[in-house]
């Protein structure tokens, strides 16, 4: 039974700014208390119609699904034109090499293939356990999609022992019929440089 989620509150807030009206380099400047001497303004980027508790929802729930394997729940969290990409050398996925390049068609493959369980590296299934950290609002795209960035640190245990993942989630996020989905997702893991052992789940 494909879990679902609350219904988002998308009624404008008073503070909130329309995303159409965000420019990439729009800061403001909020004076806060502090020593004498110090410069204590905070520039703070505008933040979109989203309500940053709506967001931190979200990923807490993807970051869930995709722990407890939940697949089709997961799959459900994507946008028709969904992209998941998780970089290995490059920042061009046309021209450089790739850990996942999936576009929503490869998402629903990844997805039924994990579900046969005939993956030999994921029998017996990792148990696997993540924390999403250090969210933000960056801004948003010109369709209006939202940009989230996030920290993350995974633990994995398998039959040949233990692995830590960590790096930066970027998602795009959009409602669609009330509900938040993602249209993008990308995982920059810090190791990305080095060689990487199978990734066979969903980071």
């Amino acid at each position: 039974m494909t879990e679902v989620a609350p219904p988002l509150d998308l009624a404008p807030r008073a503070d909130a700014v329309p995303a159409d009206a965000i420019q990439p380099d729009a800061v403001r400047e909020t004076q806060v208390d502090g020593p004498a001497g110090v410069d204590t303004r905070l520039d703070t980027r505008l933040d979109t119609r989203l309500d940053i508790r709506d967001v931190e929802r979200f990923l807490f729930r993807e970051a869930r699904l995709a722990d407890e394997f939940d697949l089709d729940a997961w799959e459900a969290l994507w946008t028709d034109d969904g992209v998941y990409w998780v970089p290995a050398a490059g920042d061009d996925p046309d021209t450089q090499m790739s850990v996942i390049f999936d576009n929503r068609s490869r998402i629903g493959l990844r997805v039924r293939q994990l579900k046969t369980g005939k993956r030999h590296s994921q029998i017996p299934r990792s148990r696997m356990r993540r924390v999403v950290s250090n969210v933000e609002i960056m801004g948003a795209e010109d369709n209006g999609d939202t940009i989230v960035e996030a920290n993350f640190v995974l633990v994995e245990s398998r039959v040949r022992g233990r692995e830590i993942w960590a790096g930066r989630y970027t998602y795009r996020l959009r409602p669609v019929g009330g509900q938040l989905r993602m249209s993008y997702k990308k995982v920059d893991l810090v190791d990305r440089d080095h060689d990487l052992p199978n990734m066979s789940f969903l980071i």
